[in-house]
């Protein structure tokens, strides 16, 4: 009998949701100077969106998780070499990128967007920015734009490995723009007053998602799942409203669902139709 009790003992610990949490912690990385979407906080260690999202993502997975802060042009090797589960970064999708990388679908999308000194002349149009100097965070789609554009603009490149030393550079005149995400540029804006939000390059809109390594199929369609329960209860759109100041309508990707798994049409997509079970 007590042999008996033992392993009811045994089985219901098995089962339970404290044997999830004895696994090891998730891990991941975000660059840490990338505000709103993470940066240093008072407290120590790093806040913004992209902390309570992933945060939130590990607590419905039943696992802790760590978050380291680093510069975002080592992310993607340490991710390769095995450092990490995945990147916690907002990372833009490109075809180059999901050929190499397994990514979930997009939870925000992106588009490229200029900022300027306030006071300069407003960018209408890519002839605006022939023969300038463009400031960007190193590593990034950003830096790729500025590089295939720079013989058609004659750009010069300044890249650099945090983007508030970026959008430094067009504030003190070394650059005449600085070219990031639109979310970032926006909140750089309202912080900084002599840096504007301006020109957002067209047809520039992507999935900002997460990236995990080839052999990670599993986990990716794991988090995923998560993350599209999120979409359906609303906590996206929430932590998105916190941080980025307003409400995401119904064309956005912190509520749309797209079927299968990965951005559809690109390299590393899983057509297999997303059934999650949210609690």
């Amino acid at each position: 009998m007590r042999r008996f009790l033992l392993a009811a003992v045994l089985a219901a610990a098995a089962s339970s949701p404290a044997l999830a949490q004895a696994q090891p912690p998730l891990r991941c990385a975000v660059d840490g100077t990338f505000a709103p979407h993470a940066f240093p906080s008072l407290q120590g260690g790093v806040q913004g969106f992209q902390i309570d999202l992933f945060r939130e993502v590990a607590r419905r997975m039943g696992r802790e998780i760590t978050i380291d802060s680093a510069s975002f042009s080592g992310l993607v090797p340490a991710l390769n070499a095995g450092r990490y589960d995945f990147l916690c970064a907002p990372t833009t999708v490109t075809p180059e990128r999901a050929a190499n990388l397994l990514f979930t679908e997009g939870y925000l999308f992106t588009e490229l967007q200029f900022g300027i000194r306030r006071g300069t002349t407003p960018i209408r149009s890519e002839e605006d920015l022939r023969g300038k100097t463009i400031s960007v965070n190193k590593g990034t789609p950003y830096e790729q734009w500025v590089t295939n554009n720079a013989q058609r603009l004659n750009l010069t490149l300044m890249a650099f490995d945090t983007q508030p030393d970026a959008v430094q550079a067009v504030i003190q005149g070394r650059a005449f723009a600085n070219l990031s995400g639109n979310t970032v540029v926006r909140y750089s804006a309202s912080r900084t007053p002599l840096y504007v939000a301006d020109f957002i390059l067209p047809g520039t809109r992507f999935h900002w998602a997460t990236p995990f390594r080839l052999d990670s199929g599993a986990m990716r369609n794991q988090v995923e799942d998560v993350l599209t329960c999120m979409k359906r209860d609303g906590t996206i759109a929430r932590l998105s409203e916190r941080w980025f100041g307003s409400a995401p309508g119904p064309d956005q990707a912190e509520v749309m669902e797209f079927p299968g798994y990965g951005p559809p049409g690109l390299p590393g997509y899983d057509a297999t139709p997303q059934n999650p079970t949210c609690g």
